[in-house]
């Protein structure tokens, strides 16, 4: 095992920043913020500032941001067929999603299988547009609204969806988008004070903060989903349960932090495409997938023709080098990548994914050259000797 390592997997969880940490240490011993008294007042007043600082993050506004355990929590309490206006119901009668959203977006929630339809992508991973709006053409109106849930930036590939486009395709067909923002809080401006997302799913890990909490973010308080948890009237009765306070204000700090950071993004940027020119100087036979679209500046997704992802993951380990063969999802298994299948890839190539955050530095990215040299020089050595 290598002694200096590199983290190159921000996409499945990035360090947790000091401020969060501070942030959480200092709430660990609040009291319980639904109490009265003074001690569960100041307990609040770390909730509400959590809040405001999230909100601030996708321009939204605070009153409209429900905590939850994570994105997970969020999707499932999202991905219902039955929300309320006011004290009225309504029903939404059929899901619609991406074939390469995050496994949490094609579990369907609480809708049944045969109330979904998965919309397919391009060979970049783009979402087939057409193909929504001829879906969405079909709906039986009478049977309910429909509700399409989609990612603005793919998990693997970095792939960034045109939200604004989806967003009017929806709007035409009278339905609800509940868009996954995982990947792209803090790494893409967000703006809900514009037509976009009618709801957003948040992580606070993904963006430096504490794994265990997330947020669901509404473009307004019109109309919500039968909540998922019941008990007491927390988060206005959305999400029942005494808050995550640690958790929450770690959120916050991270957010905060996470804003006044979208500026790095063209350094990151560079770092990124250093990192792909010595894939292809390393692996000239390399694919890079999904760099025919606009991706996030942080990821890349590449495949070493003949080298089994897991096998290089492995290598990548050994040789101090910290990164993902596709989703962190799935208990650590390493399998076949739903999105490249979506892709048109078939389901027998994997792939190394690389995501990379403001604190990678040089040294990280040397560590990565040389063991991806090592790992491109064996596979050399076995074609010649075969």
């Amino acid at each position: 095992m290598a002694a200096t390592r590199a983290y190159l997997d921000y996409n499945a969880s990035a360090p947790l920043i000091a401020e969060a940490r501070t942030a959480m240490v200092a709430a660990l011993d609040a009291a319980n913020p639904s109490s009265v008294h003074v001690e569960g007042r100041a307990a609040r007043r770390l909730v509400e500032e959590a809040r405001r600082d999230v909100a601030r993050l996708v321009n939204a506004k605070p009153e409209h941001v429900v905590f939850t355990s994570g994105a997970t929590e969020a999707a499932s309490t999202l991905l219902t067929p039955d929300w309320r206006m006011g004290r009225g119901a309504v029903r939404m009668s059929h899901l619609y999603v991406c074939e390469a959203d995050h496994p949490c977006i094609l579990s369907g929630g609480r809708f049944a299988a045969a109330q979904m339809t998965k919309i397919g992508v391009d060979r970049n991973g783009i979402v087939d547009l057409d193909a929504l709006s001829a879906a969405l053409a079909s709906h039986d109106k009478a049977a309910g609204l429909p509700l399409v849930a989609i990612h603005a930036a793919n998990n693997e590939t970095g792939v960034i969806q045109p939200i604004e486009r989806i967003a009017a395709i929806v709007k035409a067909a009278g339905g609800v988008l509940v868009v996954d923002a995982v990947q792209a809080a803090g790494r893409v401006a967000l703006d809900m004070s514009v037509p976009y997302a009618d709801y957003l799913i948040l992580s606070s890990h993904k963006i430096g903060g504490p794994k265990g909490v997330g947020a669901i973010v509404a473009a307004s308080d019109l109309m919500m989903p039968k909540p998922l948890v019941h008990g007491g009237g927390q988060e206005k009765g959305h999400r029942a349960g005494t808050e995550n306070i640690a958790g929450i204000a770690g959120f916050g700090a991270a957010a905060r932090v996470a804003l006044a950071g979208l500026g790095d993004v063209d350094a990151i940027a560079r770092r990124r495409d250093e990192i792909e020119a010595m894939v292809r100087e390393l692996v000239p036979d390399a694919e890079i997938f999904g760099n025919g679209a606009p991706r996030l500046a942080n990821t890349t997704f590449f495949a070493i023709p003949g080298v089994k992802a897991e096998t290089a993951q492995i290598a990548f380990d050994l040789a101090g080098v910290a990164l993902s063969a596709g989703s962190a999802c799935s208990s650590g298994k390493v399998g076949p990548s739903h999105v490249l299948k979506a892709m048109g890839y078939g389901d027998s190539l994997g792939a190394l994914r690389v995501s990379i955050g403001r604190s990678t530095a040089a040294d990280d990215i040397a560590t990565f050259k040389a063991a991806l040299a090592g790992i491109a020089g064996r596979r050399a050595g076995k074609e010649q000797a075969a």
